[in-house]
């Protein structure tokens, strides 16, 4: 049976030899270098080509994540998971935007180190249950960001015909209440759902409404299609 080939990098000397003690106990892992310098491993990682480098975040030299980044440039198939007391975004995020693919707080115990590394081999992401909220918010928060950012680039012009169509308008109606061309409303028409990334007056509509552009009570469109699962109800 081949043999899962680990770096140990963190700078508590007790730790290290902990977790090479417990990894002792298992004929299917096997421990080939060890170091308390962030700088070390990232040699060693590139010498010895382990499977797995567990590495502690705030070790010295050189961080776990600059560490990490540095490690994958030069071989993206080594699996680096983060141990850690940290539970703060920065450092979850940053580890995992790095390209960490497993993230465990030093409270987990050794069995849930193993079930990690099982899970990272198979080209997963494992994230011990503390520090899975960090991430479900963050992605939470990078897409309402997101949506917030699109808004942002809408014209005035495309805020005015958004709310119309959202409020059941047609082209000519807009067109009549905006003075403008039919053919004008259609390319703004165009244009929104470009910038939104959305595909129908449904999608608009529900957009509409999410933004407060409009109200349910003024979009026939809403009353039209509120049974849709998808739709926000308000």
């Amino acid at each position: 049976m081949k043999k899962t080939k680990i770096i140990i990098a963190d700078d508590h000397r007790m730790v290290r030899q902990g977790l090479i003690n417990l990894f002792s106990t298992k004929k299917n892992f096997e421990v080939i270098a060890e170091t308390g310098s962030g700088q070390e491993v990232v040699q060693l990682a590139l010498t010895h080509y382990p499977d797995i480098v567990i590495i502690k975040i705030g070790i010295p030299d050189l961080n776990g994540m600059e560490a990490t980044k540095q490690i994958l440039a030069k071989n993206s198939n080594i699996k680096i998971i983060a141990l850690s007391v940290h539970t703060k975004k920065q450092y979850v995020m940053g580890m995992l935007n790095a390209g960490g693919s497993g993230y465990l707080l030093k409270s987990c115990s050794f069995q849930e180190l193993l079930t990690a590394i099982e899970v990272v081999l198979s080209g997963k992401i494992y994230l011990c249950h503390d520090v899975s909220g960090v991430v479900v918010e963050s992605a939470l928060a990078s897409e309402q960001n997101k949506i917030e950012s699109l808004f942002s680039l809408l014209s005035q012009r495309e805020r005015e015909i958004l709310q119309l169509l959202s409020e059941g308008h047609k082209n000519k109606s807009i067109a009549e209440k905006l003075h403008i061309s039919t053919k004008t409303v259609q390319v703004h028409r165009t244009h929104l759902k470009k910038k939104l990334n959305l595909n129908s007056t449904a999608e608009l509509t529900k957009y509409a409404i999410s933004k407060g552009l409009t109200s349910v009570e003024l979009s026939p469109e809403y009353h039209r299609i509120k049974h849709d699962k998808d739709f926000p109800h308000f």
